[in-house]
């Protein structure tokens, strides 16, 4: 567990104004994310799901958490992340995860404001421009793909991309020109996923212009992850962390980057640890 100079705190512990008080608050909190807009918010956290918000050992993840809650007047939550819209819902629902505001899913392909039954209901605005810059390729970029060695196809259904399982030791790296020809962007990512995706679409595009669309000023989000397919959200020049246990492929690209924090902390305490480094959440 990560500790911070003489004080023998986690960087969770430290960012929590008081476990007591803030639990208490939480408990007492009425007032609905909907409410208070998120361009008014102090802070805006934007995170990677798998190795990021959910990475962390229980009790940090618990308090970390409990912190969001007690602040939801202060802090704002968008989730940045592979995973799909029912893995969110569920997740939310049933996990004990707090709900976020927004949601840029399907590695940037989906752009979603949760609404309070934890449900997502996209933003129109924003998506019908990644839709364009699909159009009908998933048809094609499965059939073009189908022989390719090292790589099988995910089960899961979306709706502007193809996402694979990827066998490092079997892969043709000559398939990322085969997708680059039928004019779309690949992502691999720990070694273990190929994303196929609409040409210049990925998390950090489509979190600006949601940032951009909300009004949110950019000094006021963090942004956070763990793998290579965050790198074009590190990259956007927020203030970023790049948690503990990171991807090394992405501590490569992100060191000599001064707005990027690569932290010690695993997770969630390597978001509170950047929190602290930026001096982003000041006590009232």
């Amino acid at each position: 567990m990560w500790c911070v100079g003489l004080t023998g705190m986690t960087p969770v512990r430290r960012i929590m104004d008081n476990r007591k008080d803030a639990m208490t608050r939480h408990e007492n909190f009425t007032l609905s994310d909907s409410e208070i807009k998120l361009a008014e918010k102090d802070l805006v956290l934007a995170v990677d799901l798998d190795g990021t918000f959910l990475g962390g050992t229980d009790q940090e993840r618990a308090q970390f958490y409990a912190w969001i809650e007690s602040h939801r007047d202060r802090v704002g939550l968008i989730f940045v992340t592979g995973r799909d819209p029912g893995f969110i819902t569920n997740l939310t629902r049933k996990q004990g995860v707090p709900r976020p505001d927004y949601v840029v899913a399907d590695v940037g392909t989906t752009v979603a404001r949760v609404e309070p039954d934890h449900k997502l209901a996209p933003i129109t605005e924003i998506e019908t421009e990644i839709a364009d810059a699909w159009g009908d390729k998933g048809q094609i970029v499965q059939s073009k793909l189908h022989h390719a060695d090292g790589l099988t196809l995910q089960s899961t259904g979306f709706r502007y991309r193809v996402s694979y399982h990827l066998d490092q030791d079997q892969f043709d790296s000559s398939v990322l020109d085969t997708i680059a020809d039928l004019g779309l962007d690949a992502i691999v990512s720990d070694s273990k996923f190929l994303d196929v995706l609409p040409k210049d679409v990925s998390k950090g595009p489509s979190l600006l212009k949601l940032l951009t669309f909300l009004g949110v000023d950019n000094k006021k989000v963090l942004v956070a992850g763990d793998t290579l397919n965050d790198l074009s959200m590190l990259s956007l020049g927020l203030p970023a962390v790049a948690v503990g246990g990171a991807e090394e492929g992405l501590i490569d690209e992100v060191i000599d980057m001064d707005h990027v924090h690569v932290a010690t902390g695993i997770g969630v305490s390597g978001i509170a640890e950047a929190i602290l480094k930026f001096e982003m959440f000041a006590a009232k």
